[in-house]
């Protein structure tokens, strides 16, 4: 495992990717709808642009926007924040590119060890990187395949197979129900095998990651994933399944 890079490393790496995937956007593209619902694709960098201000915020100490002010749920307060700030497609461009420079600096100057606020709870530095790292890449999602620009998935996705089988005892307790044990054998983009979990776990989840990932991101149904599952709560945990570690 040393010899993979750093999660701050892939973070920075998938901004590239979709760093260049922006630079050739035509106007239209642009102001043309995102798979994310009421969002231009202008608007869903908007809003990465907003939440990387928020990390760098959050790491140098000096507090976050009040998310509360704009909704009462999560998802309510950061359409209302992206509504706010609109602005031409090139503002919010270089907008997004001097935020995620800042925020990539701001978490590698952090103490790996001290937990910095993040929406509703508190998560060690190098947790956050993974869940911007999910972040960029399923809105990178939003903004390509609607589009038709190829967007491949790459050994990166590992942190975030990672933070989705991490975070499912959470989702199980949000759900209601109590946390189990669940194993997952997931092919990665390089052919490789990533295991998550017991193998002696009674439940299991099986397949490909990048199919695994896109189910924690919701972006594809668990039905349609192919994906695999085995025992009593494999089914239950795809259902649950999420690519974050807040609410």
């Amino acid at each position: 495992m040393n010899s993979q890079p750093d999660v701050i490393d892939d973070l920075q790496a998938e901004q590239e990717q979709l760093e260049g995937v922006l630079a050739g956007l035509s106007p239209g593209d642009w102001l043309a709808p995102s798979a994310a619902a009421g969002w231009t694709v202008a608007d869903v960098v908007l809003h990465l642009a907003q939440t990387e201000e928020a990390v760098s915020m959050t790491c140098g100490g000096t507090g976050m926007v009040d998310w509360r002010r704009y909704g009462g749920t999560v998802d309510d307060a950061m359409a209302a924040m992206v509504h706010a700030e609109q602005a031409e497609p090139a503002v919010v461009f270089e907008r997004w590119r001097a935020a995620r420079r800042a925020a990539v600096q701001a978490l590698r100057d952090s103490d790996p060890q001290r937990q910095v606020r993040w929406v509703t709870t508190s998560l060690k530095p190098r947790t956050l990187a993974t869940t911007r790292l999910a972040e960029h890449w399923a809105h990178a999602l939003d903004v390509t395949v609607p589009l038709g620009i190829d967007y491949p998935d790459t050994v990166r996705l590992r942190h975030i197979a990672w933070l989705g089988h991490s975070t499912l005892p959470y989702a199980f307790h949000l759900a209601g129900l109590p946390a189990v044990a669940v194993y997952c054998d997931l092919t990665a983009p390089d052919g490789s095998s990533w295991r998550y979990g017991d193998p002696a776990a009674g439940s299991v989840i099986t397949g490909d990651a990048g199919a695994f990932c896109r189910v924690g991101a919701q972006r594809l149904a668990p039905e349609a994933s192919g994906l695999r599952t085995r025992g009593p709560h494999a089914a239950e945990a795809l259902r649950l399944l999420r690519n974050y570690a807040d609410v």
